[in-house]
């Protein structure tokens, strides 16, 4: 066999490989890398910097990589059956004592099974891993060849896209270039994948989590419970007010007329403060008085944010299906979903899980259920939230102190009811305690 030959083909699985490394490195490179690099000059980003930018210009340049690898697979496969297969045409003849037409369709078959082989070892699996392992160097390497093929291929992009978006428009499904963007689910797979290769740490993982899951929280799992809410009426005297408060850490309460269900507005103390210097006892809460922000206890957290923003609010009333007060809602209830407890001096500190030295543990009421496993090694589940509402549930009444029920295989006693709401109860963990359970968050 000619020298000659072999290096035609070497050519052409070097080709495809070449854009095979191109089309994976350009949808899997992180594109701040690039902009870094193309702000430190670096010319081969620079070049491909505008591409990643731009929805339309990686749809391009994905289509020229797929049309060099059909085009370079193509030529392979008729110039290894033009020269391979009729050098090894007679070797079948004489191995084989094949006829002249069968000899030829064998060697035809034997050649294009070799180099289809060959081409998705060396052309197609070598080449993709080397760019999903090293994204950002395969894309710079071959970000110049791909230059030179655009230019090459533009007559066939354009054709072969118009066509594509015919078939499209006829099967009425929507145009969409290629972009750098993740589901949810993804990035939550992505940030998984960093915690398990030691990039991040378990408690940075753990609030990047939260926040990805900001758009399924609900207000009312984020609520202060309308029984532990401090408000007061719009008909109380400032003096009597700013006693009170002096002895609590809210700046914001809500104010109602008549009965909690019936909130008209926000105080900020501060506005109380200055009214009441200047008028004295002639001061009234309602000429300091804010509107409220009252949102349904459905609304997700993310779009909770946006309405705080929007109105100007750092908190809000929760309401429920019928109307009544369900709870309230702060930023600082938010920020605490995503960045673990903010409180600050003067704020009482919600009260957390205690392993004591009998192998119990001490659960908050007021716990959500998510955060339960870890603790005692079952996950809770129920129509209930919390771990006093599972309590309830599972008792079927409002319980007293002392009362016991076993939840999943866990013993669970009663220590402490508040307002007729259970504020702690003691749990025998089913699963050995240990030091990855005393650890946990």
């Amino acid at each position: 066999m000619l020298l000659s030959t072999w290096a035609v083909i070497v050519v052409l699985v070097a080709l495809t490989a070449l854009y095979v490394a191109a089309e994976f490195a350009a949808v899997s490179v992180r594109r701040d890398k690039i902009r870094q690099k193309a702000e430190q000059g670096d010319a081969r980003a620079i070049r491909l910097l505008p591409v990643l930018d731009d929805s339309r210009q990686l749809d391009r340049y994905i289509a020229g990589c797929q049309v060099g690898i059909t085009l370079t697979s193509l030529v392979l496969g008729a110039f290894g059956q033009a020269t391979l297969a009729v050098e090894l045409r007679p070797l079948f003849e004489r191995w084989g004592q094949l006829q002249a037409a069968a000899a030829q369709s064998t060697s035809t078959a034997v050649v294009l099974i070799a180099l289809t082989t060959l081409q998705m070892v060396l052309s197609e699996l070598v080449p993709k891993s080397l760019a999903l392992q090293k994204p950002t160097q395969t894309a710079l390497w071959t970000v110049r060849p791909m230059r030179w093929s655009l230019f090459l291929f533009s007559g066939f992009i354009k054709v072969l896209n118009g066509f594509a978006l015919l078939i499209l428009r006829m099967l009425g499904a929507p145009q969409a270039g290629h972009r750098h963007i993740h589901s949810p689910q993804e990035i939550d797979l992505l940030i998984a994948e960093s915690r398990d290769g030691g990039l991040l740490e378990p408690n940075e993982h753990r609030r990047l989590r939260r926040a990805l899951q900001l758009g399924v929280r609900s207000a009312r799992h984020l609520m202060v419970p309308r029984g532990q809410m401090a408000a007061v009426d719009i008909d109380s005297r400032p003096g009597e007010v700013l006693r009170w408060v002096a002895d609590t850490p809210f700046t914001r309460l809500p104010v109602y007329r008549g009965e909690i269900d019936n909130v008209i507005g926000t105080l900020h103390t501060k506005d109380l403060v200055l009214r009441y210097l200047e008028e004295g006892d002639r001061a009234t809460i309602e000429s300091v008085m804010r509107p409220a922000l009252i949102v349904h206890e459905s609304v997700t957290a993310d779009r909770l944010l946006s309405l705080m923003r929007e109105r100007g609010n750092r908190q809000a009333i929760v309401a429920d299906e019928f109307g009544g007060v369900s709870g309230l809602v702060t930023l600082t209830d938010v920020l605490t979903e995503v960045m673990g407890d903010v409180a600050d001096e003067f704020q009482v500190r919600e009260p957390t899980p205690e392993r004591l030295q009998d192998g119990r543990v001490r659960l908050p009421g007021g716990l959500r259920l998510d955060e339960v496993e870890s603790w005692i090694g079952v996950l809770w589940k129920g129509e209930a939230d919390t771990v006093g509402g599972r309590v309830t549930e599972e008792l079927g009444h409002l319980p007293k102190a002392g009362e016991r029920v076993t939840i999943d295989g866990v013993e669970v006693e009663v220590e402490n009811v508040v307002h007729r709401a259970v504020a702690s109860v003691l749990a025998s963990p089913r699963v050995a305690a240990g030091a990855e359970m005393g650890d946990a968050p």
